[in-house]
């Protein structure tokens, strides 16, 4: 009897070994959600974050992401992903970060009580070599990152997997789309431009025509105004900059003035201006400085910044497309400013070379056969303009918040346009998945 118990451990142990070797996997059963992430993630250093919401366990990981997957010998950089477990019978949310990433809770991870995983767009924030290998900050070799991490992923959440993603981030979930269109059950992108040139007239032309002629006429009367009072106006930017112990060495205080007085309309309407707030010519050069640095702000052009925002100018410049300076309500006043482009914050001694079918590939792929995408806009805001139109015959939703911005989600709808979003990825993920309501504001 004793030699058929051990014959019979010794099968068992042989068969789940034959099993390991055949899938080339690690069996995950009976071991901790910590330790399984250690099993699919072998080279990353792991650590426990702070549990926020819903969740019950959540953890920082430092994957050593391959600098280009076509090619491993090339090196490495730590990629920094954040995972909040639910439970593994929950749906998952995929955030693709399009820059940097804060641990939060996302709205439809809050909608769907899912699982969360975070995902920092490679080469920004903590992810970020020094210095940067430009050659492999592309879109594809980001796609892989996550097409990489998705997989692995899977054999822990085997329900229904939503990927989402805000502004540029949301872009990202639509190029992923299009790349891998099976490796997810539904996408999300919110405000998510697909931009055609490196100056894309949309914006401006959106801009143009926004809200009333009134509030247009106060934003061009704002600007001059600005540009008129120069000299008082950079005195108190200079006193500004002083007190917050800024560096202006990249951008000049002069040539950020200018710069920023050419980005206020795009701003204005990005962020939701509020057109009875726009000052005239009756207030002061603080009051005016004040105002200006509410809505773009000027440490928007300092060093730190502008070394920060490096790689997403390099990605917008090469492949992402982006959105010029308008001069016609300014042009007269302008002294330190000669361009329309952007490309004056890309990265310097730098091939920038604009691969104009990018873009265009992606967006034919989303109008044309992008299933089960819902798109959230904000109908004022200028990278809306540049928002993809699916076929009416693609199983897509597209929603626009009147009056919206960029800040538009789910939550500010009313509630009959929650309740047809609600009806609509329901449809696509299935009755079994409960979807948590939102409050109206």
């Amino acid at each position: 009897m004793k030699n058929y118990i051990v014959k019979t451990v010794l099968l068992l142990f042989l068969s789940a070994s034959i099993f390991s070797c055949k899938t080339g996997q690690t069996a995950l059963e009976g071991l901790s959600f910590k330790e399984q992430l250690k099993v699919l993630f072998p080279s990353a250093k792991i650590s426990a974050i702070q549990v926020n919401d819903h969740f019950k366990e959540a953890y920082q990981l430092i994957l050593k992401q391959p600098l280009d997957h076509d090619n491993p010998l090339k090196g490495t950089f730590d990629h920094y992903v954040y995972v909040s477990h639910s439970g593994y019978a929950q749906p998952t949310v995929l955030v693709t970060e399009g820059y940097s990433a804060k641990h939060k809770t996302y709205e439809l991870s809050s909608i769907l009580k899912s699982n969360q995983v975070m995902v920092e767009y490679r080469f920004y924030g903590k992810s970020r070599p020094n210095p940067i290998p430009w050659d492999y900050l592309k879109n594809d070799q980001a796609i892989e990152d996550y097409h990489t991490i998705v997989n692995k992923l899977k054999r822990l959440y085997k329900n229904k997997w939503i990927s989402t993603g805000i502004s540029k981030g949301g872009e990202t979930v639509l190029i992923y789309k299009s790349k891998y269109p099976k490796d997810v059950d539904v996408v999300v992108p919110y405000v998510a431009p697909l931009i055609n040139t490196q100056e894309d007239i949309r914006t401006t032309q959106l801009i143009n025509t926004v809200g009333t002629k009134d509030c247009r006429k106060k934003i061009v009367g704002f600007q001059r105004l600005v540009l008129k009072n120069r000299e008082e106006v950079l005195k108190e930017m200079r006193s500004f900059v002083e007190e917050k112990s800024m560096n202006f060495t990249e951008v000049g205080i002069e040539e950020a003035l200018e710069y920023a007085v050419l980005e206020f309309p795009f701003s204005f309407w990005q962020w939701g201006g509020i057109c009875e707030g726009i000052p005239n010519d009756s207030v002061s050069a603080k009051e005016l400085f004040n105002y200006l640095n509410k809505v773009i702000p000027i440490s928007f052009y300092n060093d730190e910044t502008y070394y920060d925002l490096l790689p997403s100018y390099y990605q917008h410049m090469v492949e992402l497309g982006y959105y010029g300076f308008d001069f016609s309500p300014v042009s007269d006043l302008l002294k330190m400013v000669k361009s329309t482009s952007n490309k004056r914050f890309a990265p310097k001694n730098v091939d920038l070379t604009y691969d104009a079918e990018y873009i265009k590939t992606v967006r034919s792929y989303v109008e044309n056969k992008g299933s089960r995408i819902l798109y959230i806009y904000g109908a004022n805001d200028p990278w809306g303009a540049c928002a993809p139109n699916p076929k009416t015959n693609i199983d897509a939703l597209k929603m626009v918040l009147k009056e919206g911005d960029h800040r538009t989600r789910i939550k500010h709808f009313s509630k009959e346009d929650q309740q047809k979003i609600y009806a609509k990825l329901q449809s696509w993920l299935g009755e079994n998945i409960q979807l948590a309501p939102l409050k109206t504001e």
